[in-house]
């Protein structure tokens, strides 16, 4: 009977050197997923807040700087008017996890909001 555990003795030690590496991967995975999500939100935030800007009559100018402040870093906000329509679309591209897991793509993510521009009073 003390053979047999003798036998098993540093088997959890090899699983778990096994495991680790694959826990480890799955961690970075869904830490970069979660960083995608952000900068997602970050993007609806950006075009609905330039698009609210040029709906209140702001500088065009002036309301891409205000959703460029919100975007991620390196996303692009352009805005087109038709009529009382104003439609503000912002992307920004978010890098993969890099290291190990450089092979990963970079994810484009896109917002596009809508707003009717107010009546001056």
């Amino acid at each position: 009977m003390t053979r047999r555990r003798r036998d098993q003795r540093g088997a959890v030690t090899a699983e778990l050197a096994m495991a680790l590496p694959l826990l480890l991967a799955v961690t970075v995975g869904l830490v970069w997923l979660l960083s995608v999500g952000a900068a997602q939100v970050r993007t609806v935030d950006a075009a609905r807040e330039t698009a609210r800007a040029l709906a209140r009559g702001d500088d065009t100018g002036a309301a891409v700087a205000a959703g460029e402040q919100v975007a991620p870093a390196g996303a692009r906000v352009t805005v087109t008017t038709s009529g009382e329509r104003v439609v503000a679309t912002a992307s920004a591209e978010v890098e993969g996890p890099g290291g190990l897991f450089s092979f990963l793509p970079s994810v484009t993510v896109h917002a596009q909001a809508v707003a009717l521009a107010e009546d001056d009073p």
